[in-house]
């Protein structure tokens, strides 16, 4: 009893934050009397009143100078070996590091460390992850060192916590606040129900009549720990939303909780009553514990992805004897030889064998530039390389998660504000001002009715009613879907990219590696004979480039390259050249060429050696399994259209597949590509746009959604939607119905919160609901949603897929 007393006196002890009006810790910091209860509100509230409070804090002037007892502690990470352990890239200029900052606290920490580039210029960008409590910095090397880097952050109050012994640091921040709120609410509920026993049963005797309002006091005394400390986060959320013109959810929970305890107090002080302390603590206590238990759910039910599921792509091994064939990106072992064509990601860190290196980091830093390498230089995970294939060597495996936070970044994201969350968050705002209304005239009402219950059904009302299971529907709908779309090999990259698939009503196509497949097609060469090796050093340009033609034509040439191609330039849409000892080559369409396109009804790559033309290779396009049927079923609901860059070779092919009245549009460049998207677009219709992410990139940043084909190559655009396995091809029918199926559930899931809501409310207006039991019902209805939109979505795709 005593630590719970004096726990509830330091917490009544300690001041508001002068800033934000947090209840600030057991030592604030305080300038000129004002206490503060983080360096991040003392910050911003210098910078915002410099001319009330007499100290000068300019951010783009700040002094460099570091405190005499930081200075030094940071010494360890001027040794290289320890700055690369902790480094997540790094080259000539530019360094990337993510620091845990444990005395994150609010928003005014967020703005200040998301400002460090006005304290130095050598920081280049900060993000702030707030829920890991961490902050990925990317800065100048040369400009300001990874120990000064930790030693700024530090002399603003924010010190980096760095393990160099476990790689798991995520052991050390178990957070067990909400473990000791439980606890502390637990014990009052227990002991305040054991000391209300006689009350409960009217028990008439003379011992307990004469020390009843000394019972009484001590439930009041154990009900103020509950409160000040387990209600704590429900109090000053509410408080903090008032404060700026919010109404949450917990402002009609705060409510509650004030008036039972005001009530309660009330009759104890004045001796009309017992109160209420044993309803109140129990509602904190089973608030709480539901927390916990929805916690525990969400956690198992967790739709977290790493690195497999985002990137079902493959990268090329090459073995002892040269040979070359591919495999999953995860299988990559350290000390696996790896090859890279131009146009690929670098899967893991690595160092670079041979070949010219220009790797573009913009994927990674966000500068646009591309870097030299040369043979020796260190390769990071995330880059692209530009030019001809390299080859490197793995010096550890996929970093799990690493690519998956490159791909989520914001910059690549089309943010769709018209979407169900927007909707969900606009509907939990009125519901608040709805609940606060009914509350309001219930307790008017039963005030002149039965002044007893009037309190309780006040609270019981602001209780039960609550809009979180509304907000659940769709994060655990579109979350299980998006997992039951991982399984079958369709990764997408985020969970409202379901909506953007079920509100598509036009679909086009990309034609070569799309809807063709490219280990299937025939093959065969006309025109001038081709030396031995004439073949190999078409093979060593093709080696390269990874266009689906391109790819194709490597596998058809028997033999190996035993050269690496010089220059090599890739045109897209056009073709590709390089020079192979001393034949310049150039492979690609009769005009990139300056061929006669002697046959139009076929695919042609011509080829062009030291400015002959030797010949053409004809290609007979063979399309993916299934996909007339795929086309029949897509064509009864929406509008189809196919984008080729090739000439009216396959016309008929396609005009037999494709259902009546599907366009058709050949000889597309890139740019055309992504202007005829524009043009759909601008006629009001919802475009889903699927291609190989090489020449229709840009059509896939321009269309509403955008879906790279994978099929046994590694490269990725950072602005495609999703990634779907080519094996999954004939699925898509499938995967369009249910994210329409998925936006059904979730509306189903709507209602029956508004039911729930509507019948708890009926319950408590007309008096026949405690507050305890709202307490209860309130996780009950959370969980309810949660199992019935993972249960339904899974129900859907195992009748829609199997």
């Amino acid at each position: 009893m005593w630590e719970i007393y004096a726990l509830f006196q330091v917490f009544m002890n300690n001041p508001d934050c002068f800033h934000c009006g947090t209840k600030c810790g057991s030592d604030p910091i305080v300038v000129e009397d004002k206490p503060f209860c983080c360096n991040g509100c003392k910050t911003v509230f210098e910078i915002l009143n410099q001319n009330e409070l007499n100290v000068y804090y300019d951010l783009e002037s700040a002094p460099g100078m570091i405190p005499n007892e930081i200075s030094g502690k940071f010494d360890y990470l001027a040794n290289q070996d320890i700055a690369k352990k902790l480094l997540e890239f790094e080259d000539e200029e530019t360094a990337v590091v993510n620091f845990y900052i444990p005395t994150i606290h609010c928003s005014s920490c967020i703005w200040v460390l998301e400002n460090l580039h006005k304290l130095n210029k050598g920081v280049q960008t900060t993000l702030v992850n707030f829920p890991k409590k961490e902050v990925r910095i990317t800065f100048k090397k040369n400009e300001i060192s990874l120990q000064e880097l930790a030693e700024l952050i530090t002399s603003i109050g924010y010190e980096p916590y760095i393990s160099l012994e476990s790689a798991d640091a995520d052991e050390t921040r178990v957070d067990r606040k909400l473990i000791y709120q439980v606890a502390i609410a637990g014990f009052a509920f227990g002991n305040i129900m054991m000391l209300s026993f006689p009350e409960y049963f009217q028990v008439d005797e003379f011992w307990l009549n004469r020390f009843k309002p000394f019972f009484r006091g001590i439930m009041l005394v154990m009900a103020i720990p509950a409160v000040v400390y387990s209600g704590r986060d429900y109090l000053i959320s509410a408080f903090k939303g008032l404060k700026h013109g919010i109404l949450n959810i917990d402002v009609p929970i705060s409510l509650g909780i004030l008036v039972l305890f005001v009530r309660s107090t009330y009759e104890v002080m004045t001796g009309t009553g017992q109160g209420y302390f044993d309803s109140l603590t129990g509602l904190i206590f089973f608030l709480l514990l539901g927390k916990v238990f929805q916690q525990k759910t969400y956690s198992f039910l967790s739709f977290e992805r790493d690195y497999k599921s985002y990137f079902p792509i493959a990268v090329t091994q090459i073995d002892k004897d040269k040979t070359q064939h591919s495999i999953s990106v995860n299988d990559v072992k350290k000390g696996d030889r790896l090859l890279i064509r131009n146009e690929e990601i670098i899967p893991v860190d690595g160092i670079l064998l041979n070949g010219d290196a220009l790797i573009d980091y913009s994927f990674v830093t966000g500068e646009s530039l591309p870097l030299s390498k040369i043979s020796g230089d260190k390769l990071y995970a995330g880059g692209k390389q530009k030019g001809p294939a390299i080859e490197m060597e793995a010096i550890e495996s996929v970093k799990q998660s690493y690519l998956t936070q490159l791909w989520s970044k914001d910059i690549f994201g089309q943010q769709d504000k018209d979407n169900i969350k927007s909707l969900t968050d606009s509907i939990s705002k009125q519901f608040t001002i709805i609940i606060l209304g009914i509350a309001l005239a219930a307790g008017i009402f039963w005030y002149f009715q039965d002044r007893s219950i009037a309190f309780q059904v006040v609270s019981a009302i602001l209780i039960v009613a609550c809009p979180c299971a509304l907000a659940l529907s769709a994060p655990f709908s579109l979350g299980n879907m998006i997992r039951i779309f991982g399984k079958e090999s369709f990764y997408l990259k985020d969970a409202y990219v379901i909506e953007s698939l079920s509100r598509a009503n036009t679909l086009v196509f990309d034609k070569t590696g799309t809807i063709t497949a490219n280990n299937a097609s025939e093959i065969n060469y006309s025109g001038t004979p081709l030396s031995k090796s004439e073949k190999m050093g078409i093979k060593a340009v093709l080696k390269s480039s990874n266009h689906p033609l391109s790819r194709a034509l490597y596998e058809h040439i028997p033999m190996k390259a035993e050269h690496e191609a010089a220059g090599f330039t890739e045109h897209l849409g056009e073709g590709i050249s390089g020079q192979v000892q001393d034949m310049k080559i150039a492979l690609g369409s009769a005009q990139f060429t300056g061929a006669v396109n002697q046959n139009p009804n076929q695919t042609q790559i011509h080829v062009k050696i030291d400015g002959e033309l030797k010949g053409i290779f004809l290609v007979s396009n063979n399309y993916r399994k299934g996909l007339n049927q795929v086309m029949d079923t897509l064509g009864k609901e929406y509008e189809l259209s196919v984008l080729t860059g090739d000439s009216e070779g396959e016309k008929e092919n396609l005009e037999s597949i494709l259902p009546e009245g599907s366009q058709i549009f050949f000889r597309q460049k890139p740019e055309d590509k992504l202007n005829r998207i524009k043009v759909f677009q601008e006629s009001e219709k919802s475009v889903m746009m699927l291609g190989d992410g090489l020449n229709d990139a840009g059509a896939l940043v321009q269309s509403d959604v955008g879906i790279a084909i994978s099929e046994n190559i590694n490269v990725f655009s950072p602005a495609c939607d999703g990634i779907l396995d080519a094996r999954s091809f004939s699925k898509l029918p499938s995967f369009l119905k249910l994210s329409q199926k998925t936006m059904s559930i979730i509306k189903i899931s709507f209602v029956i919160s508004f039911l729930y809501n509507i019948i708890g409310l009926l319950f408590a207006i007309t008096g026949n609901l405690s507050p305890i039991v709202a307490a209860i019902l309130m996780p009950v209805s959370s969980i309810s949603v949660v199992l019935f939109a993972t249960l339904a979505t899974n129900f859907v795709a195992k009748k829609v897929l199997y």
